[in-house]
């Protein structure tokens, strides 16, 4: 497959770049990570002004979607540059109500998440929501009934401190039937997507920083990015992120055109950009040095982001195996 961006997709990735590369993101996260909320919501402002969440949702709720390509781009993007907060999980939660088929639900939530004026988390198939406390509504999927919830456990230790697990705990009955299944495997897959495409842009970012620092630092009055061993790491970090690359973006046109094979495409997406994203953060840690280590350099907010997102919304064993399945 040969896929080529148009240029207005192009000036979209360029636009999003832009604004977030001037919005202050570390700050933001840090701020969000521990426990305050409003640099992070002003920046999610700035994001739903640009369009992103309007991608997510179909028109007739507001929307310019479901746009799943224009969406996987966004998220690189938005990896890049480690915006904090329950984005895959907004997004997710909106293509579930999309295809839940009921009009209370969707009117209520999907004008308001294209807008960028609602936060949603979605817990389906584990324990925990991400960002329950700064969400305005949980949706949790168990079985075949899907509750709204704005209760929550305590949170949760992650290794990305910006990323913050509890249990949703209690809630109404917002859908149920056998029509909540095929919607939650849809909303899944659009997680996955997002997720892949999440940990491309960060692996993007974090191959960029360690260029940079590789031509700086010296030893032996030489740049150590000079030395083989450096430029081969370097090297396989790059080819893993490539190979990613047409995956995550046959993965969006598989899922925007109703394919057949699209939840196996983006777990193959999955896999390959959450592994890809995992080497350029192992990478960056070990050829920074001991700068790697600490939370100081605003590097430590793109390297502990690289193994929760390899993780989520599926292991690498559990997409393989859905790879691999009939």
């Amino acid at each position: 497959m040969r896929f080529l961006l148009t240029e207005e997709q192009r000036e979209f990735t360029r636009t999003l770049d832009g604004m977030l590369g001037a919005s202050g993101t570390p700050a933001a996260a840090r701020a969000w990570a521990a426990g305050e909320r409003k640099p992070g919501r002003e920046l999610w402002a700035r994001i739903a002004a640009t369009g992103v969440f309007a991608l997510a949702v179909p028109e007739r709720s507001g929307g310019v979607g479901p746009l799943p390509v224009e969406l996987a781009l966004a998220f690189v993007e938005l990896g890049r540059h480690a915006v904090p907060g329950p984005l895959v999980e907004t997004v997710s939660a909106a293509a579930l109500l999309e295809r839940l088929g009921e009009d209370a639900a969707r009117e209520a939530w999907l004008p308001r998440i294209a807008a960028g004026e609602a936060v949603l988390s979605l817990c389906a198939g584990g324990p925990y929501a991400v960002d329950a406390d700064a969400a305005d509504a949980v949706l949790v999927v168990r079985g075949d009934t899907v509750l709204e919830t704005d209760a929550h456990g305590p949170v949760q230790p992650s290794l990305d401190p910006a990323r913050r697990l509890s249990r949703p705990l209690g809630g109404r009955v917002l859908a149920e039937g056998p029509a909540v299944a095929a919607a939650a495997a849809h909303a899944a897959d659009v997680a996955r997507l997002a997720t892949a495409a999440q940990s491309l842009g960060l692996g993007r970012a974090l191959l960029a920083a360690t260029v940079s620092y590789v031509k700086q630092r010296t030893q032996f009055q030489a740049a150590i990015g000079s030395f083989q061993a450096v430029k081969h790491r370097l090297a396989d970090t790059l080819i893993g992120l490539e190979f990613a690359q047409p995956l995550v973006y046959a993965a969006a046109l598989a899922v925007a055109a109703g394919a057949p094979s699209a939840g196996r495409e983006v777990a193959a997406a999955k896999v390959a950009a959450g592994e890809a994203g995992y080497a350029a953060a192992r990478t960056a840690l070990q050829l920074h040095g001991a700068l790697g280590y600490t939370d100081e350099p605003d590097l430590s907010l793109w390297i502990r982001k690289a193994r929760p997102l390899r993780d989520a919304w599926g292991t690498p064993a559990d997409c393989r195996a859905r790879v691999l399945s009939a």
